[in-house]
């Protein structure tokens, strides 16, 4: 066999590696979680705090993205406030980005998440125990309790996530953001974070099984910006434009929006 030929067998082999990692890798980070949602619901029950839970989430990020080899890289940890609660605005390109940014963010936080994953069997009990805030789209007086509940927990001082996108761009570049995104912030005065992951779509694009490992994923955090306190529609408007213009700014051109 030639040199050529013993190339092409281990260039082949490592394809094959690839490939079969970035297969399994899903279904382990589902078993991960499966494993370790009971710790998080016991720790949630014993302490009465979300605190232990976001520690076994930040576990299950951690052996999530090991297994298929994502490397995540994070600028302006400076940025984060001290002592302070915040709400994170992030743009959303790939189911990974919930991992990524347990793994980026040094701090307890909590995700608004939609209210129908809460009745997925084990998954909502270990969130609700964890401290996650169940969000209503239908709009109305729904949404607004669930706009108090974040805005309490944020009053208390917990940060939270959000993704003011709405949902996950499906080409990996910045989508507009909802203005009803920016209320949480506006409603409490809190500082607003800009985080821009740039690189995950390639790992999960939206509507794909299979993981493509071996990437690096870059999460920049930049300085934040201070809500006004006000309702005005103008103050959201202009608040609204000032965060995205933050985030595609961090972002990686290939993220950006043409």
């Amino acid at each position: 066999m030639s040199i050529q030929d013993h190339g092409d067998c281990r260039l082949s082999d490592v394809m094959m590696m690839e490939y079969f990692r970035g297969v399994i890798a899903p279904f382990c980070a589902a078993l991960f979680f499966v494993s370790l949602a009971p710790a998080a619901i016991a720790a949630g029950l014993v302490t009465g705090s979300g605190n232990p839970g976001h520690m076994v989430g930040r576990l299950w990020a951690r052996l999530s993205l090991w297994v298929a080899g994502i490397d995540v890289e994070v600028e302006g940890r400076e940025n984060i406030p001290e002592e302070k609660s915040a709400v994170y605005a992030c743009n959303h390109a790939s189911q990974f980005d919930i991992p990524i940014l347990y793994q980026a963010l040094p701090i307890q936080f909590r995700f608004l998440v939609k209210q129908e994953l809460f009745r997925v069997p084990l998954l909502g009990v270990a969130m609700k125990r964890s401290g996650y805030i169940p969000v209503d789209r239908t709009g109305g007086k729904a949404a607004m309790r669930s706009l108090m509940e974040a805005a309490s927990r944020v009053r208390e001082g917990t940060s939270i996530v959000i993704f003011p996108e709405g949902t996950r761009s499906p080409d990996g570049r910045l989508r507009p953001f909802k203005v009803g995104a920016m209320l949480l912030a506006i409603k409490v005065g809190c500082p607003i974070v800009p985080v821009a992951i740039s690189g995950s779509h390639r790992i999960l694009p939206k509507g794909s099984l299979r993981v493509r490992p071996g990437r690096k994923v870059k999460v920049r955090i930049g300085p934040p910006i201070q809500a006004p306190g006000s309702m005005r529609q103008m103050s959201k408007n202009v608040v609204t434009e000032e965060v995205w213009d933050a985030v595609r700014s961090m972002l990686d051109p290939g993220n950006r929006p043409d």
